[in-house]
């Protein structure tokens, strides 16, 4: 069961990413940065797969794609707001994150091959702030991407607590860390098919 779940996780991933890359090269209309995005959540799930699959550490790609996810995501809402002030925050707010996160990675290399728990914090509470700046300007905007920012905010918030406290499992049982898996596998499979009702919302006609 639980392999039925991820692998619906990737088949709804790689569906968004098929239609996302047609309406953007074909229909000129999805936003590069999500289709890049997306792209790079394809190969960071496929690469974390076979790393698995080959019984090797897979915790430092978890990392690259938390901080490539906060900076694509990042470029995704910063092309999408029209207020220069906006704009500057985003762009002034991922800078600074990765500034931190280069200094705490030089001084303790360690951090960026297990779950980081300070990292995991900053990024997705980055983005998730991005998101709900997004939904106030929807109030006297168009309402575009309103799924997908529905998404972030509902999937990285609730995936940055089990993330919290996936760290922390390695006190506990194995049936609570395959718990914790199973429901961040949960919420994945809901936060694509979130990104896939935006397509058909927005995209499809």
């Amino acid at each position: 069961m639980f392999d039925l779940i991820i692998y619906l996780g990737y088949f709804t991933l790689t569906i968004d990413l098929i239609l996302y890359t047609y309406s953007f090269f074909r229909e000129k209309k999805a936003n590069v940065f999500f289709v890049s995005y997306l792209a790079f959540s394809f190969l960071m799930q496929f690469s974390m797969e076979t790393l698995y699959h080959l019984r090797m550490n897979n915790l430092f790609l978890v990392n690259i794609f938390i901080i490539g996810q906060m900076i694509l995501l990042g470029l995704f809402y910063n092309s999408i707001f029209s207020v220069k002030s906006q704009k500057r925050f985003v762009l002034i707010s991922v800078g600074v994150a990765l500034l931190i996160l280069a200094v705490q990675f030089i001084m303790d290399w360690n951090q960026f091959l297990r779950f980081n728990l300070f990292e995991i914090t900053l990024t997705s509470l980055l983005v998730v702030i991005f998101a709900l700046i997004h939904f106030y300007n929807m109030l006297t905007e168009s309402k575009i991407y309103y799924y997908v920012s529905i998404g972030v905010v509902f999937y990285l918030l609730a995936s940055t607590v089990l993330f919290l406290i996936g760290n922390l499992t390695h006190n506990l049982s194995d049936e609570f860390k395959f718990l914790s898996w199973q429901l961040n596998s949960v919420l994945l499979v809901m936060y694509y098919g979130f990104i896939l009702y935006e397509w058909k919302k927005s995209f499809s006609k």
